[in-house]
C-alpha cells in the first residue's frame, strides 16, 4: 500500500445545483488524456459517495502531491456565473464529514487540505477546508 499523508478536498468547479457523477468525471478526465478519473471519491449533490480511482493507485488531482494523497471532490463549487462559491448541500456536507472521519481513522497521520493550499491560483474547493476540518 502506498503511504497516505494528505487528504485533499476539491470541487468540480461546476455550477451549483447541477448533477454530475463519477462516471461523467471519468469521461472528462479521459478526454484530458488521463487513464481514468483523478479523484478517489466523488460526493454527489444528494450526499451519495461514489468511488472513483482505487486508493491503491496514486490520484491525478494535485500536481506534485498525488503519490501520497487521497483526492475527494464534491460536485459544485461555482455559482451560476461560474464564480467560486461554497455550494455544498447539507447532504454533501454530512457525507464529506463522514468520509473524512473514516479516512482519518484509516490513515491517522494524514492531514486534511483544500486544493487551493497547493495551487494558490485556484479557489477550489471554494471554502477553507483546513480550517473547517481542523478538529478531525
Amino acid at each position: 500500500m502506498r503511504p497516505i499523508n494528505r487528504i485533499i478536498i476539491h470541487c468540480t468547479a461546476t455550477p451549483e445545483g447541477r448533477h454530475h457523477t463519477a462516471a461523467e468525471i471519468d469521461r472528462w478526465h479521459k478526454k484530458r488524456g488521463w487513464s481514468q478519473i483523478g479523484y478517489h471519491y466523488v460526493i454527489r449533490l444528494d450526499g451519495t459517495v461514489e468511488v472513483g480511482r482505487p486508493i491503491e493507485k496514486a490520484g491525478a488531482h494535485v500536481k506534485g502531491h498525488n503519490a501520497d494523497s487521497i483526492g475527494v471532490v464534491y460536485v459544485g463549487g461555482c455559482d451560476k456565473d461560474m464564480k467560486p462559491k461554497d455550494t455544498r448541500t447539507d447532504a454533501q456536507k454530512a457525507a464529506l464529514l463522514c468520509l473524512l472521519r473514516e479516512l482519518r481513522t484509516a490513515y491517522p497521520n494524514a492531514t486534511i487540505h483544500g486544493h487551493n493550499e497547493f495551487d494558490k491560483g485556484k479557489a477550489c474547493p471554494s471554502f477553507d477546508a483546513r480550517e473547517e476540518y481542523a478538529t478531525i
